[in-house]
């Protein structure tokens, strides 16, 4: 098979990761940015984070032939000339992707996929009036895509089942765990299920039930620590003797009742305002760049973990 071509069009956060991932599996990646600034510190940081890898043992090559897969290209057309896949990672505002997702429709190979890493905006707001756009998508990562590799691929009205298909078989090549949301939805899945869980963390925190520290721990060290390698439906299915049925039949009621009384969070600036009193005395603002670090290097050591555990298991 010939070595893939990817382009990633933004080079912030979400861009430098998205080359790492692609360079990471031996692809050839094309890193472009508007703004020449952001383009000129992205191998930099690139090589700064992949050394952090190594040092988990989280890449099979040198440090340097991996960053050597990652070309800085200051015109869009070089980055998209040849790419299988276009990772588009710029602000999440609909006229500025409609503009530039026009372009890609013509700069690209027809048969080129066209992806937007946007975690909002679903396809059918900026690709509706291409030519091409049956091979539009919206390939949501998480932050950053290097360290947590669920990618949820999510096509409009219009996207072809082929360039769903297709889209699954170029990320799980790039080491990644895509999964398909079958039809459009504000805020795809991921953010749907991780907003539910901060509309009712925020409101019990309103309604005084508990402060921000206890509410983290709750998280942390308790649902976390299943959430972290086995998803809800499995929890469920686990908890009970028999399996999902029989957890419903047991604690369905207990969860309907709690639903009567649950309260929606309005996101009141004033409760938003308390939640950030309590957060600076546990992490002032200027530590929170150091802290983010610190989270990316635990990341880095449960991946290892992970990985060491799928070597002794044979799966993942």
């Amino acid at each position: 098979m010939a070595q893939r071509q990817v382009a990633v069009i933004g080079s912030g956060r979400i861009g430098r990761a998205w080359a790492i991932v692609f360079a990471r599996a031996g692809f050839r990646v094309n890193l472009h940015d508007a703004v020449p600034a952001m383009l000129e510190g992205a191998v930099p940081a690139i090589r700064e984070s992949v050394r952090d890898l190594a040092s988990f043992g989280l890449v099979d090559e040198p440090v340097d032939r991996i960053v050597e897969r990652v070309a800085i290209c200051a015109q869009l057309a070089d980055a998209v000339r040849d790419a299988d896949l276009v990772q588009e990672n710029i602000a999440e505002v609909v006229d500025e992707k409609r503009a530039l997702f026009a372009k890609l429709d013509h700069m690209t190979r027809p048969d080129a996929l066209l992806a937007s890493s946007t975690s909002g905006l679903p396809a059918s707001t900026f690709t509706e009036g291409l030519a091409s756009r049956a091979r539009c998508l919206v390939a949501h990562p998480v932050n950053p895509p290097s360290l947590v590799p669920l990618v949820e691929l999510c096509g409009a009205p219009w996207t072809a089942p082929d360039t769903l298909a297709r889209a699954r078989a170029i990320y799980e090549e790039a080491g990644q765990k895509p999964v398909v949301v079958n039809r459009e939805i504000p805020g795809f899945l991921l953010n749907r299920l991780q907003g539910a869980l901060l509309d009712e963390a925020l409101s019990l925190f309103e309604q005084g039930y508990a402060d921000a520290a206890d509410l983290d721990t709750v998280m942390r060290d308790g649902l976390g620590l299943r959430w972290s390698f086995m998803g809800p439906f499995e929890t469920i299915d686990l908890n009970a003797p028999g399996g999902v049925t029989d957890y419903a039949q047991r604690y369905g009621g207990t969860y309907r009742s709690i639903a009567a009384t649950r309260v929606p969070f309005e996101w009141s600036s004033d409760v938003v305002a308390a939640l950030d009193v309590q957060r600076r005395k546990v992490l002032p603002r200027d530590q929170i760049e150091a802290r983010s670090a610190w989270r990316d290097r635990r990341l880095m050591a449960l991946l290892a973990h992970r990985r060491a555990l799928a070597a002794k298991s044979g799966d993942e």
